[in-house]
């Protein structure tokens, strides 16, 4: 069996004993309750205490039976069938009372009996009850500080990484860049006699689902080392050092590994910048200081490599990424037309592709992707394709797939009014118009008024081409575009509708990245102020924010109006589209610019 299953195994029965204990534990408190509450419930059958030693007084009483240890006690009177009970307060107290009152005549039978087993339990489980819940506490304690030694492992005897450099596509400048990593750990005497120093750390970022993991692996895969692997996460805990004794016991496995490549995913959990805050802040903050001391402890002789991921690298400690520690950082984009081709030659290998798919022309559609978000589309694809009991994934199968994953799931049964009906075809018509007469925004791929996820219609844009950089224009009339849905219901309706709302967010986003970030003002100049506090904003005037405000507005406002005075230009394409849609609910690419034709 692999070490893996047989520490699964082990947690497994370790939480199971946990879980039994705390519901014996739970069972034995509630029996406990019931028979405490059972053994003190008064009802017409008890007698009180001072009623007792008057009876006694009276010499009305004729047997009392006591348990040793008890303080409940039955009493028979005279002139009375049934026993009743009585709590006294003082065991020892009331038999000398009891025997004196014998002396001095009375006929009083006294019968001690010794206390049973089972009158015992309650009191014994109370006595223990602490130590049995400390015991237990101790158990967790001891089992969350061991969690440093669950790192996955991936060696030459178990669960060794197969994932090569060949599994990974898109990405061939940075495997040109980390190959260099495997020849260090493959053969470090070869840069030892240069006087190269290895690399003690390598920080891959970029957008999640760029390949960071994956790429990690196949260094391991390449390296033929052994891969240890755990996520930021799995460090913090609720209870103080913890974090730190995790980083050490890490650590630790990896020098007896070594060579080795040690992974961090999502470095940003534990690597994020130090403050002086208390609570899970300092946790945090111990844990990071122990990652820079482990880091910075590794001697030559010891040939570990720390790879980590992260997709928020503004995150990070500074001390972290100083050299000596992540001596390199490697971004991981988005992969461009010939990394989508090959990634998606990759996930459809396993996959019935039909004939007539062109893996070419899905990857032009695609631009912007990630690795994993095209292979979650070859995926939805198939699924897709078998519930259209399909021989093998087809072109539509895998556009069907494309919306899905970018829009949202069709709802052709939800019902609409002929009014919102209308209202909808108007709003995407006047999208799709306004980019078709904007020269920088891409062609209309389908525009359609059934709903899909919480859109009541949507316009999709062919993405066939990938953008590094986005001009101011580019950046204008993309505002344009976006508020032709609410310039169309302006004009058309003489109404506005929350239609548009997620338009009006999108847009306002980039106006103000357009003022603050890319410093495309006018009056404000190539200025900065995004991410700056408010006494770093104040430097620049002290109404700096209201002309913030006023930029921002100044560029929305200007693409309303643009987007209105394009549609008044071209009302009857508008209509002409509208109708269109509210007869057939969706218009391919083709049939959009048929309604062009005669402005070829």
């Amino acid at each position: 069996m692999s070490k893996k299953k047989e520490e699964k195994q082990k947690n497994k029965k370790l939480w199971i004993y946990l879980i039994g204990l705390v519901i014996v534990l739970i069972l034995l408190m509630g029996f406990t309750f019931i028979y405490m509450k059972d053994k003190n419930q008064e009802d017409e059958n008890t007698l009180a205490y001072t009623d007792l030693i008057k009876e006694i007084s009276y010499g009305n009483i004729e047997k009392i039976e006591m348990t040793v240890g008890s303080t409940t006690i039955k009493v028979k009177q005279k002139n009375e069938e049934k026993e009743k009970t009585s709590v006294i307060p003082n065991t020892e107290s009331f038999i000398e009372l009891v025997q004196e009152k014998v002396a001095q005549g009375n006929e009083i039978e006294l019968i001690q009996k010794p206390r049973s087993m089972l009158a015992q339990i309650p009191s014994i489980i109370i006595s223990f009850l602490p130590t049995i819940i400390m015991l237990a506490l101790f158990i967790m304690i001891f089992k969350m500080q061991g969690l440093g030694e669950k790192g996955k492992v991936y060696d030459d005897m178990q669960r060794k990484t197969k994932v090569k450099f060949e599994d990974v596509a898109g990405l061939d400048e940075e495997k040109g860049e980390l190959i260099e990593i495997v020849e260090f750990l493959k053969r470090p005497e070869k840069f030892a006699r240069m006087g190269a120093k290895i690399p003690k750390g390598v920080l891959l970022y970029g957008k999640p689902g760029t390949g960071k993991t994956l790429i990690a692996k196949a260094i391991a895969g390449e390296a033929d080392v052994p891969f240890i692997s755990m996520s930021g996460s799995e460090f913090i805990e609720m209870f103080a050092g913890l974090g730190a004794s995790r980083v050490r016991k890490l650590f630790e496995k990896a020098r007896k590994l070594s060579p080795c490549i040690v992974f961090i995913d999502e470095i940003d959990a534990i690597g994020s910048r130090r403050s002086s805050n208390s609570g899970a802040e300092t946790e945090n903050n111990q844990t990071l200081n122990q990652l820079l001391v482990e880091m910075d402890g590794f001697s030559s002789e010891e040939t570990i490599i720390v790879l980590a991921a992260t997709n928020r690298p503004e995150m990070l400690d500074k001390a972290l990424l100083r050299p000596g520690r992540f001596d390199r950082q490697v971004t991981i984009p988005t992969p461009d037309l010939k990394g989508r081709l090959e990634i998606l030659k990759i996930h459809s290998a396993q996959k019935r592709i039909a004939d007539n798919v062109n893996l070419e022309s899905i990857a032009e559609d695609t631009a912007g992707f990630t690795g994993a978000e095209l292979a979650n589309i070859l995926n939805e694809a198939a699924i897709i394709a078998t519930k259209n009991k399909n021989e093998d994934i087809e072109n539509e199968d895998i556009e069907e797939a494309v919306k899905k994953v970018t829009v949202g799931l069709e709802k052709r049964t939800r019902v609409y009014s002929d009014k919102d009906k209308k209202l909808t075809a108007y709003h995407e018509a006047g999208h799709a118009v306004v980019s078709r007469y904007l020269p920088t925004q891409n062609d209309v791929k389908e525009v359609s008024i059934i709903p899909r996820g919480v859109a009541g219609g949507y316009t999709m844009y062919k993405s066939d081409e990938d953008k590094y950089y986005i001009s101011k224009t580019e950046m204008q009339e993309k505002l344009i575009a976006l508020l032709g849905g609410r310039a169309a219901e302006k004009l058309v309706l003489d109404d506005i509708s929350t239609g548009a709302s997620n338009d009006i967010e999108v847009a306002t986003k980039i106006a103000r990245d357009m003022v603050t970030k890319y410093g495309m003002s006018d009056t404000l100049g190539p200025i900065d102020f995004q991410g700056k506090e408010p006494y770093e904003i104040q430097m620049f005037g002290e109404n700096i924010g209201d002309k913030i405000g006023q930029e921002v507005k100044i560029l929305i406002d200007t693409a309303y109006r643009d987007a209105q005075e394009l549609l008044r230009q071209h009302r009857d394409k508008l209509d002409r589209i509208a109708q269109e849609l509210l007869q057939k609910e969706k218009i391919n690419e083709q049939d959009f610019k048929e309604f062009f034709k005669d402005n070829i």
